[in-house]
């Protein structure tokens, strides 16, 4: 199924209070990630979600910032990990990529955490900026709703905060 098959996100029902979120970013490409963000707000809003706003270096970085919240004080029911790595002319893309992702994969199952990833990997700037926007295919949306659909199984079977 490509994006194009896919049905508009909308969020889903998350029993109990009021989910809280963080958006952990990455703004390297500023325009995509602030679109991401539009969509993943959007989502969280819809769903009576509260949310707070981190911003790091890179896509690289997202999961580093994930793990030093998660040693804070401050907790949160789920994480949008939101970034954009656009392929170059060195194979630095494809060590970012399979590190990045493989990170949050890896601090989702070992803390346990809701994560829904927003993380474009593209070969240009135009897949991004297209995958971003105030439509219907906003990967940040998409993202919002993985992480709100984690949190609503993490309740339904008594793992809390």
């Amino acid at each position: 199924m490509s994006s194009a098959d896919a049905p508009l996100p909308t969020a889903p029902v998350v029993a109990g209070a009021a989910p809280h979120v963080l958006l952990v970013r990455a703004p390297y490409y500023k325009e995509v990630v602030d679109g991401m963000s539009w969509g993943a707000a959007r989502i969280l809003d819809q769903a009576g979600a509260t949310h707070d706003v981190l911003d790091g270096a890179g896509s690289f970085e997202l999961v580093q910032a994930i793990g030093i919240v998660l040693r804070g004080v401050e907790k949160f029911d789920g994480f949008v990990a939101l970034g954009c790595i656009v392929r170059g002319g060195t194979d630095h893309y494809d060590h970012i990529c399979r590190e990045t992702m493989a990170g949050l994969m890896q601090v989702a199952l070992q803390h346990g955490v809701a994560l829904g990833s927003g993380v474009l990997t593209v070969h240009s700037i135009e897949q991004a900026v297209a995958r971003s926007g105030q439509d219907g295919f906003n990967k940040g949306a998409e993202a919002a709703v993985a992480a709100l659909l984690q949190i609503a199984a993490a309740r339904r079977f008594g793992v809390g905060r």
